[in-house]
């Protein structure tokens, strides 16, 4: 009798947990398909990374980094943090005093930027999140950001992150900005307009003028203007940068960001910084100490020191950088008639567009694979149709970056004619 009800028991009850076990499956389906990353696209520099770590050998003009390592003050600096324990300690959410006092000089020196009472300066871990707390601080979900293409591919992504919409805007035949075209974008949905310049990833230097358009139109429309502004240092050729939040009247809506990463060969030390109108700084103060709390100490203390040496720093390695680029310049020219390129005045970028018709991952893949060679795919700026390539030439040093210039025009030449 016991036997015979454990029996029935059991059959009543296998279906019922046979749908459970299924529900539970697709419960878990459903959990690992609803992520809001599924929309974001997969970073390019560590993938490319793979395919350098497998072929032994390559040269990168791929990343965007310096050859040359930060000034010695800063590492001195660094004794300023070590002398006292308390530094070990969180610290204050915007970054510490010292480093504020200098970046407040900077700005007025070299970005023509004295700060004033409605405005505040963020130092961030490097400008890509002061663009972070930026988007953050000014959105909501199904907000719209116009960005210039080709864009900065972490722009793209962090704007998809927040679950706001990218709005892309052609640049003219020179990658320079079209501000009828920015204009024609603008909805009641839109947040801000960004621009990056000297630029990523065409090396373009915009111009006043066009800045000044773009500045006025964000103030008419009551919008921000995010000016990135990591390369504001190199530029050739007589180009000359410009910062709009320098432009009088724009501190309500302009945000300016800014790196050490590039100038002072601080890439690994992550420290950037914004400047913001002050009615945006309780937001920011929100976001940073929740993602962040501060910044890294040590690596602020490394930037005072910096700061201290200025931009002289950065300027004593142009001249290289310069003629590595005139190198370059100068090789493409055997390939004018499968290659097109802008000749950038900023920045340590070309922009190529390729003539043929070949996938520009597949591209890089056998740039890598059969030359030794690695450069970055268009699409991940967003060139969706042709063929594109960023190539990098400030991260080697002159002798190494001339060997990896010309494998890229041996491999160009033979895989494109």
């Amino acid at each position: 009798m016991g036997i015979t009800r454990e029996k029935n028991f059991s059959e009543t009850q296998l279906p019922i947990m046979s749908l459970s076990l299924a529900f539970i499956r697709i419960f878990k389906i459903m959990i690992f398909n609803s992520s809001r990353m599924d929309g974001v696209q997969t970073p390019i520099i560590p993938l490319v990374g793979d395919l350098i770590r497998n072929c032994q050998g390559t040269i990168s003009l791929g990343q965007g980094v310096v050859f040359y390592t930060p000034p010695s003050e800063a590492i001195i600096a660094i004794a300023d943090f070590l002398s006292n324990n308390d530094y070990h300690k969180y610290q204050e959410v915007g970054g510490i005093l010292p480093l504020i006092t200098a970046i407040e000089a900077k700005l007025k020196r070299d970005n023509g930027i004295e700060i004033k009472d409605n405005q505040a300066i963020i130092v961030t871990a490097g400008s890509n999140m002061a663009f972070i707390n930026a988007l953050l601080a000014i959105t909501e979900a199904g907000s719209e950001i116009i960005l210039q293409t080709p864009y900065y591919f972490n722009h793209e992504m962090a704007i998809t992150m927040a679950n706001c919409t990218p709005v892309l805007v052609e640049t003219d035949s020179n990658y320079q900005l079209r501000p009828d075209g920015i204009r024609e974008a603008i909805t009641p949905k839109t947040r801000a307009i960004v621009t990056i310049s000297p630029n990523n990833p065409t090396g373009v230097v915009y111009t006043e003028s066009a800045l000044r358009e773009v500045n006025q139109l964000c103030r008419e429309r009551g919008i921000y203007h995010i000016s990135d502004e990591a390369y504001e240092y190199f530029t050739y050729d007589g180009a000359q940068h410009f910062s709009p939040g320098s432009f009088s009247g724009s501190e309500d809506y302009t945000i300016s960001l800014y790196s050490l990463s590039k100038a002072y060969g601080f890439a690994s030390w992550r420290i950037g910084y914004m400047v913001i109108p002050r009615h945006l700084l309780a937001a920011v103060r929100k976001i940073q100490d929740t993602i962040l709390i501060c910044p890294p100490v040590i690596s602020q203390y490394a930037a005072v020191g910096a700061l201290k040496v200025g931009k002289s720093y950065c300027e004593q390695y142009l001249a290289e950088i310069a003629l590595v680029r005139q190198y370059l310049l100068d090789s493409w020219r055997s390939l004018n008639s499968v290659v097109k390129i802008v000749p950038s005045q900023g920045a340590f970028y070309f922009f190529i567009q390729v003539n043929r018709p070949i996938n520009d991952l597949e591209l890089v893949k056998k740039l890598i694979t059969e030359y030794q060679i690695a450069v970055i795919p268009g699409s991940t700026f967003g060139m969706k149709e042709g063929c594109y390539l960023r190539v990098a030439y400030g991260a080697l040093a002159k002798n190494t970056c001339f060997t990896g210039i010309e494998r890229l025009i041996k491999g160009l030449t033979e895989i494109l004619n």
